[in-house]
């Protein structure tokens, strides 16, 4: 073992979490149920006063959407996390009953879907960062950058971390959840390790978003919005409540279709979609904040998993491991889905007996990603400027089925439970595949998947003008 470790015992009770995100605050609430001390390390200077933006996160000035199974377990960690998040400004809303939503078939009616909680990502941060911080174990140390892994000669035991300008800092487990930016093929490969293999799907998905006050209206009936693209249409827009009275709008679009940051390109891109209705709702809103790109979206895998050799006292978790197309609202989901699974991974193991189970915790929790990773790539396939390996026979028919199931889904509230149950992770996609759902989903074979639709569904008018 590295000597550092033998100067430091109390690196023998102590674990490391790189990344303050929501991988890196819900993996230190389930580390401080075996460890005395929990560090959060952390390179951006995390806000003092209240919820804002840092850069370690620019996706958070886009839409964020936490489904149900997310908060669930959100819940069972972090026990009032919900009321506190409510009483912040957060709304919980059930999806699709509180949108518009115009799927790649058609208008959803009302049917029932599952819960959904939104706010933004600043106060999603803050929110948890402060009922994490009231567990004594555990701290933060922000504007702090980790620059590499300490390990004994062999390479075969992680004994801590590295640090910028603070030297070594020992421990006998350290979890990388430095999302999209991690470093740690790096690391590994400084060690005597290989790379993992690596599976990427990109649909070039571009997004542009900005805040607006929301517009007094009684007669609006409705919540937030979704107009999704489709391959023969590929622009789409998100319309979603956040606090503070605002909307935040994100628009959407792969390729070539990118959507634009000026001021009168974006209602102009608006006002593409399929339907007329985000457009109607913001052309006369008082805008907040000036457009904000975002282009980095790819599916991507770091298959860790799969490595023969894997050192002791190592996880990396959330994106670090696996990252999503952002369009399917996932990230937030898994994340929490990702620290569930660390937490039962750990079973009844002690402090001193978790990092030789560090193999066996990182084939766990890269498990989580399977559903929400078939998703999303097995959608952004259909898009023919995607890159990535192609669909096979059996893919092939899982999307035609898919197709079938979107169309069931609209009107049909037996099809759009089981729907949403799989969307929002709470059950398992072979819910979908069950003799009575398959028949009720071929019974509307004569449905067209892509039909053209009308502005506004049946059952919401447009607005006045």
């Amino acid at each position: 073992m590295d000597d550092d470790m033998d100067n430091h015992p109390a690196g023998h009770d102590h674990a490391v979490v790189l990344g303050a995100g929501l991988a890196g605050l819900l993996a230190a609430r389930v580390l401080a149920q075996r460890f005395a001390r929990v560090t959060v390390v952390e390179r951006d200077e995390l806000p003092a006063a209240g919820p804002a933006f840092r850069p370690g996160v620019p996706q958070s000035r886009h839409a964020h959407v936490l489904w149900s199974r997310g908060l669930d377990v959100m819940e069972a960690l972090l026990p009032g996390i919900t009321r506190a998040l409510l009483a912040g400004g957060a709304a919980l809303l059930e999806s699709p009953r509180d949108f518009l939503w115009l799927s790649t078939a058609d208008w959803f009616g009302p049917v029932p879907g599952a819960r959904i909680l939104l706010a933004g990502r600043e106060l999603l941060d803050w929110t948890v960062r402060q009922e994490v911080l009231r567990d004594g174990r555990i701290e933060v140390r922000s504007g702090c950058a980790a620059t590499g892994l300490r390990a004994g000669p062999d390479g075969r035991t992680v004994t801590g971390v590295e640090l910028r300008d603070g030297g070594p800092l020992a421990a006998s487990l350290v979890v990388d959840a430095t999302g999209r930016t991690s470093r740690a093929p790096a690391w590994l490969a400084a060690l005597g390790h290989p790379a993992p293999a690596v599976t990427r799907y990109d649909s070039h998905l571009g997004y542009s978003s900005r805040f607006y006050e929301i517009p007094p209206d009684p007669a609006r009936r409705w919540q937030g919005m979704y107009v999704q693209g489709r391959p023969d249409s590929p622009r789409g827009g998100v319309l979603v409540p956040l606090e503070g009275g605002r909307w935040l709008v994100t628009l959407i679009g792969n390729g070539e279709h990118a959507p634009p940051t000026g001021d009168e390109d974006f209602l102009d891109f608006a006002r593409s979609l399929r339907s007329p209705a985000l457009y109607d709702a913001i052309r006369d809103a008082k805008p907040l904040s000036a457009p904000t790109g975002f282009r980095s979206t790819a599916n991507e895998w770091r298959h860790y998993e799969r490595l023969e050799r894997w050192p002791t006292g190592f996880v990396v978790l959330g994106d670090a491991a696996c990252r999503f197309n952002p369009v399917y609202g996932h990230g937030m989901t898994v994340a929490a889905l990702a620290a569930d699974a660390l937490d039962r991974a750990m079973g009844t193991l002690s402090a001193r007996d978790l990092p030789g189970a560090a193999r066996r915790i990182q084939r766990s929790t890269a498990a989580v990603a399977a559903v929400p990773w078939q998703i999303a790539t097995s959608e952004d396939m259909r898009y023919p400027e995607t890159e990535g390996p192609p669909p096979d026979r059996v893919a092939r028919a899982l999307q035609a089925y898919m197709s079938r199931v979107i169309v069931g889904a609209n009107a049909d509230p037996a099809i759009s439970r089981r729907f949403f149950g799989v969307l929002s992770l709470s059950t398992s996609p072979n819910t979908l595949l069950s003799p009575g759902t398959v028949v009720r989903v071929l019974s509307k074979w004569r449905l067209p998947t892509s039909p053209a639709t009308t502005d506004y569904p049946a059952h919401h008018v447009p607005p006045a003008g």
